[in-house]
């Protein structure tokens, strides 16, 4: 669907189809898998010979094999077009209200979908028990004492067969879910927020991050913060409305190019926000840093940064 009169909103640049965008900058897939629903292109974001750019028609997400990197239509723009994300609505706006972006996915693939959706089902949730879990949590350093005060462990189907995961609830009733070989989300998609009265708020992109704040500071009351868990970065407008009652905001987003992107956003908006991700270079987020902060001293070293 077209809309040709309006402004596209950051929300609306997530439900951009890749596959169009990418035809109309001259982008075509080399290869089409599983019942025409996965295709591969050489990445339009680098040099290549073999497709290893990847885009999953169904949740409308791409991944590059080349670089590592991935995630939905916001995460690509970012980096297609190198620019910040006021200068990347303005560019995409001066298209949208030309009526040249598409923004839903094609009606093909609209019942596919809903059925993607309902591939995982949440089968139960109880207290955090398997050792295997305990056993990640103990890799990515994060205590299960703190882990229990905050997630479940949740067992789910897809496709007939059953797993089990750490859990984190949002405020719509999905879960994210890790272990050390997955990584899931159950229907629906939403932030999670811990109101508590507070007059400053800490964000972070993901539960693992939220998880290593709570374990450096483990003599803060959590009721004494209040707290956003955006369970992915391309969420971070839907949880303005909360962040912007608050006098200070911290932010402790991703050192890439999607986490920066919005920080430098966010920075932009109001000087109540206040950035946190120079605790952790050079370090992608806080969870690496807390697994690897022995590493500090002799990564400054070797950048000629010398301790005082």
């Amino acid at each position: 669907m077209d809309f040709k009169n309006d402004y596209i909103s950051l929300a609306e640049v997530r439900d951009i189809d890749l596959t169009l965008f990418l035809q109309r900058e001259g982008f075509e897939p080399v290869a089409r898998k599983k019942n025409d629903t996965d295709w591969w292109y050489l990445s339009p974001l680098r040099n290549e010979r073999t497709a290893s750019f990847h885009v999953d028609l169904l949740r409308n997400e791409w991944y590059d094999f080349g670089m590592s990197a991935g995630g939905n239509p916001l995460d690509f723009f970012l980096r297609y077009y190198g620019v910040d994300i006021p200068g990347l609505m303005e560019k995409l706006n001066g298209n949208y209200s030309a009526g040249k972006l598409q923004l839903h996915p094609p009606e093909r693939f609209e019942n596919k979908v809903a059925d993607e959706h309902k591939l995982l089902v949440v089968t139960s949730v109880r207290q955090l028990y398997s050792y295997p879990l305990k056993n990640y949590l103990h890799e990515r350093s994060i205590p299960v004492s703190v882990a229990d005060q905050f997630c479940k462990e949740v067992s789910y189907e897809i496709n007939g067969r059953n797993y089990y995961g750490i859990g984190f609830q949002n405020d719509a009733g999905g879960w994210e879910i890790r272990n050390k070989l997955y990584k899931q989300s159950s229907a629906p998609k939403d932030i999670t927020c811990m109101a508590n009265g507070a007059g400053s708020a800490h964000v972070f992109e993901g539960f693992m991050d939220f998880l290593s704040w709570r374990t450096l500071n483990p003599y803060v009351d959590p009721r004494s913060v209040d707290t956003v868990v955006l369970n992915g970065a391309g969420l971070f407008d839907r949880a303005l409305p909360f962040l912007d009652a608050h006098e200070r905001v911290h932010l402790w987003l991703d050192r890439d190019v999607t986490g920066l992107a919005y920080r430098d956003y966010a920075l932009s908006r109001n000087s109540r926000f206040v950035d946190q991700s120079g605790f952790y270079e050079p370090f992608k987020d806080l969870n690496e840093w807390l697994q690897r902060k022995g590493e500090v001293p002799r990564l400054r070293l070797r950048q000629g940064i010398h301790p005082i």
